[in-house]
């Protein structure tokens, strides 16, 4: 089997843990077959247990234990101050920057940047205007399929690579409003950082009790597991160049070694896929991947 997916990455935190836990969590990632790591708050900015010089500083020791770092950007813009965090992070040249709003395009000036999954490039045009303003690695919209990433992918300009969002829980939406504060009766500016108290989301479910989906402070995720495992053969056939896996607070060592040994041919789909489920905070979908309904599961016949 080809190596591709050749990279794997890790995508930044989407969630709120004290800073202990942050610190001893990229310490483990720094022992892992992870190629590349994305550090930042893309969430919200009132999470503040590190800071951008924080930020800054653990993407050199990642560095230093020769990982690829990108810097990654908030993806809703709403206060001067979070715009002094963008430009403090676009200012620099020693990591790449990942634009998870076309602000962060802007101020990057024509140098190199990563298009996040928020920027929306549904087709070749948007990847050809963006490749001329630095464009190096993009990420599609989570919810496009195969079919359509496989025709993007005979028609992206030469010298970008493609990275696809294949396993964690599926950043949704966005919206001004805090719904895990709301969750609490508290508002948003008075939010008492609820976001704390969840170190993989509060799961919101249906009448008859179902999880459909996850508060995650202004971001509404999937409560199921995307998990493309399955789909690694599709994968290397259309030469994605990396894979992103998302954080979650436990187990996370092991899920990056399941994706290596698939990737190093020491462990089939299958096997992967069960030694995950049980690790994973809740059940696997792919149903995006299939040009299905997200929260579906597939199980491709290769």
């Amino acid at each position: 089997m080809s190596l591709y997916p050749q990279k794997l990455a890790l995508g930044p935190l989407l969630y709120f843990w004290p800073r202990e836990q942050v610190m001893d969590f990229y310490a483990a990632m720094a022992e892992t077959a992870l190629d590349i790591i994305y550090l930042g708050e893309t969430v919200c900015s009132k999470r503040r247990e590190l800071n951008t010089e924080d930020w800054v500083t653990l993407a050199k020791q990642l560095s230093d234990s020769g990982k690829e770092v990108v810097l990654s950007s908030l993806t809703l813009i709403e206060a001067n101050s979070e715009l002094a965090t963008l430009n403090h992070f676009c200012d620099q040249d020693d990591y790449l920057v990942e634009a998870n709003d076309l602000a962060a395009v802007q101020l990057r000036n024509g140098r190199p940047f990563v298009a996040g999954a928020s920027l929306n490039i549904y087709n070749s045009n948007t990847l050809k205007t963006l490749a001329a303003l630095g464009l190096q690695r993009w990420l599609p919209p989570l919810e496009l399929d195969e079919a359509a990433i496989r025709q993007l992918q005979t028609e992206r300009p030469a010298g970008i690579t493609t990275e696809i969002f294949a396993y964690g829980r599926l950043p949704l939406a966005y919206s001004a409003r805090c719904f895990t504060a709301r969750a609490d009766n508290l508002p948003k500016d008075n939010c008492q950082l609820r976001c704390i108290n969840h170190s993989d989301g509060l799961t919101l479910k249906t009448q008859e009790e179902k999880p459909f989906l996850v508060l995650n402070g202004i971001q509404t995720q999937s409560a199921l597991t995307c998990n493309l495992i399955n789909a690694w053969p599709t994968l290397a056939e259309i030469n994605i160049d990396a894979l992103r896996l998302s954080p979650q607070s436990q187990h996370m060592t092991e899920i990056v070694a399941s994706f290596d040994a698939v990737r190093q041919g020491k462990l089939s789909t299958q096997e992967a896929q069960q030694r995950m489920e049980p690790l994973q905070p809740s059940p696997s979908c792919d149903g995006y991947w299939y040009g299905k309904a997200g929260m579906e599961v597939t199980t491709p016949d290769y």
